[in-house]
């Protein structure tokens, strides 16, 4: 999956705008080692602290509940002044989670809240006192939210509505875990919007499904594309389709199933050697069942450009979860034509017909894949227009201006 390549403190290029900002002490506190950027939240926060850093003082403080990557101290360095991991280990992340069973505090708080980890964390505020703080997603909402100081939650997406939909389509024996989560995780997500005075979140669908009364006043903040990494790449087309994005994500895996299982029979009828690839990490058993001589599961890839560029069309189909798909933005960064699903694009907004396509079935998928391949000209249209969106509203810089006078008004 993409990682930035020598990263550079960036500040020179902001000069103009720093001169009228007072450089302020932030600390971030996130659930996870922002590298490397295998999942949609660690890839919103390394590219949020490369921008933050053009004009504040960084301090990161992230748990993690996996072993370090040997690179990501060098690959964040430029941007933070200090950079503390408090690991946890599985065995007290399972106690922390029985204990929690008779809780009312949804499981996933649980997983990330440990008193020692709590000590230290009071510990670094106390130390580096700073004037910020930033705390990603609700999992790190529980260490800081009774801390009177200026202090913004990012909820990024809405777990909530996640987890409802995810309820629907559970097994039997699951469904009175997702049910018990999904009514702890919305009082959750009520009680600490009063703890912050700043919030931000991902979209405004994600935004409208807030449980709280004033859930307008959160600031929506949208994820970009580094289009000097993502760009067009001139490569032979040698297979058709590609679907893209962490394999392990239940949402993946659905949408992985659902293109193989229930659109790519209607395609290979009529274009049997079609070719699709998936292309991701930690591929659940699920999705690697899926392989066959016309599906290629890659596992982990170290860049994903080139498997984008040797593609026709990139597809989406996403049946579950929230907030704004950053494969889909990678895609038309490439010049790629996208399908994708209207839940897909709530958070998106591109326009239908124009910027990408939309599948309400495996019929219309079939059909978008079908037409796409079949008339060259209208593939390349509709990828002019998907790249011209991305360029004109989802740039790192501008949105990441965006978060930084919120953070410092």
């Amino acid at each position: 999956m993409p990682q930035p390549q020598n990263p550079v403190f960036a500040g020179r290029r902001a000069i103009k705008y720093h001169f009228c900002r007072v450089r302020k002490r932030i600390l971030i506190l996130l659930s996870r080692v922002p590298y490397p950027l295998e999942k949609g939240d660690k890839l919103r926060a390394f590219y949020q602290i490369r921008e933050l850093a053009r004009y504040h003082d960084l301090y990161l403080c992230a748990l993690s509940d996996q072993p370090v990557h040997p690179e990501a101290r060098e690959m964040l360095q430029p941007f933070v002044r200090e950079f503390r991991v408090f690991p946890f280990g599985k065995t007290q992340i399972a106690l922390r989670l029985i204990r929690n069973f008779f809780s009312r505090k949804p499981f996933q708080v649980a997983y990330f809240f440990s008193p020692k980890a709590q000590k230290k964390v009071n510990e670094y505020i106390n130390e580096v006192k700073p004037d910020h703080l930033y705390c990603q997603l609700i999992r790190t909402a529980e260490y800081v939210k009774d801390l009177e100081i200026d202090k913004t939650i990012d909820y990024q997406d809405v777990f909530s509505k996640g987890l409802q939909r995810r309820l629907k389509i559970a097994p039997w024996y699951m469904k009175p875990i997702f049910a018990t989560e999904y009514r702890r995780v919305c009082r959750y997500e009520r009680e600490v919007f009063d703890a912050f005075n700043k919030k931000t979140i991902i979209s405004l669908p994600d935004r409208d499904l807030i449980p709280h009364p004033e859930k307008v006043s959160i600031h929506v903040i949208p994820n970009g594309v580094d289009t000097g990494f993502f760009h067009p790449m001139k490569m032979e087309k040698d297979y058709e389709m590609i679907f893209s994005g962490n394999m392990g994500y239940p949402p993946n895996i659905n949408g992985a199933e659902y293109l193989v299982k229930e659109i790519m029979p209607l395609v290979w009828q009529q274009q049997p050697r079609a070719r699709v690839v998936i292309a991701g990490a930690n591929p659940a058993p699920a999705v690697r069942a899926l392989a066959s001589d016309k599906v290629t599961i890659t596992g982990w890839v170290d860049d994903i450009r080139p498997w984008y560029a040797r593609a026709k069309v990139f597809i989406a189909p996403m049946q579950i979860g929230t907030g704004l798909q950053n494969k889909v933005l990678e895609a038309m960064a490439m010049q790629l034509p996208v399908i994708t699903s209207p839940l897909a694009n709530q958070a998106l907004q591109a326009k239908p017909g124009t910027e990408l396509l939309i599948g309400n079935n495996p019929s219309d998928y079939a059909q978008h894949i079908l037409s796409l391949l079949s008339n060259r000209a209208y593939s390349n249209e509709l990828s002019i227009n998907g790249f011209n969106f991305v360029m004109e509203h989802f740039q790192w810089s501008s949105i990441c201006q965006r978060l930084e006078k919120i953070i410092t008004a």
